[in-house]
């Protein structure tokens, strides 16, 4: 093992290997459809950019359509950057809804989409540049030396284990069901990378975890036992600046950049 190299990596997938904003507004802007039954169901030209530059304030899927109100009433993105959770309370509670009837119309909206034309809706996933290449080169350093003591890779996501997997091979990379833990482990992303750590001792220093979401990593910080665990803020995903400011002024956070996932883990900061 080298001396700069992680034992488990640990990786997050959208907004980490995978940009999934595409489907995210379709997704959304059907939802919003249901909801608000506008006259015209053919989005503004300015909507769906304006929705990506937002996507960071977005904690919860019933918020995706939820924010996509907010646009088309003219709110302004500063503001929404700003003020975001008690702005989208104010919203549902104005308009008499319901957060968790929003998310389950978000996730029938998505079931019924994947239900009858899944290829479309992978299509709309697209990979980050260099992952692919990064990930290849993790998992055939894996297949050449399998006695050697070399980093075992991990995808840790909110995602449906099944469709990452699907993700992956269509970009030809296999990767064993049980080193994709999805949607369905129903845990916090915390407990799961106890869990590695669990099943091999000794090697919670030696454990990377890379998320695009600031609070995720904090709530890792927030566990005792998980202090070894070295922690990177992807800056390519779904964050603002003033996440990665508040992640560079953390001592246990470190701000990675696309370029330095993409290259050896020699490159990566410590």
């Amino acid at each position: 093992m080298p001396a700069h190299a992680p034992a488990i990596l640990a990786l997050d997938f959208d907004g980490v290997l995978c940009d999934g904003l595409l489907e995210y507004f379709q997704t959304s802007w059907r939802t919003y459809c249901q909801i608000w039954k506008p006259s015209n169901q053919t989005p503004p030209d300015d909507l769906a950019p304006q929705f990506y530059r937002l996507r960071p304030v977005v904690e919860i899927g019933w918020e995706m359509p939820v924010l996509l109100r907010a646009l088309v009433l003219g709110i302004c993105e500063q503001t929404i950057l700003h003020d975001w959770p008690k702005l989208a309370k104010s919203l549902i509670e104005t308009e008499k809804l319901d957060s968790a009837d929003i998310g389950n119309k978000v996730d029938a909206v998505r079931d019924e989409w994947i239900a009858t034309d899944l290829e479309s809706w992978l299509g709309l996933h697209r990979f980050y540049p260099g992952v692919i290449e990064r990930l290849s080169r993790t998992l055939s350093a894996i297949e050449t030396s399998p006695e050697e003591p070399i980093t075992q890779l991990f995808i840790v996501t909110t995602k449906e284990g099944r469709f990452v997997k699907q993700l992956l091979q269509q970009q030809s990379i296999e990767l064993p069901e049980e080193r994709i833990i999805g949607k369905e482990c129903k845990c916090p992303k915390h407990q799961t990378l106890r869990q590695l750590i669990e099943a091999s001792p000794g090697q919670a220093a030696a454990l990377w975890f890379v998320e695009d979401r600031l609070k995720t990593l904090q709530s890792v910080q927030q566990q005792s036992d998980l202090t070894p665990v070295k922690l990177y803020l992807a800056d390519w995903g779904y964050n603002t600046t003033a996440q990665q400011e508040s992640a560079r002024n953390d001592s246990r956070i470190q701000v990675l950049s696309l370029a330095e996932f993409a290259q050896d883990f020699s490159v990566w900061p410590n």
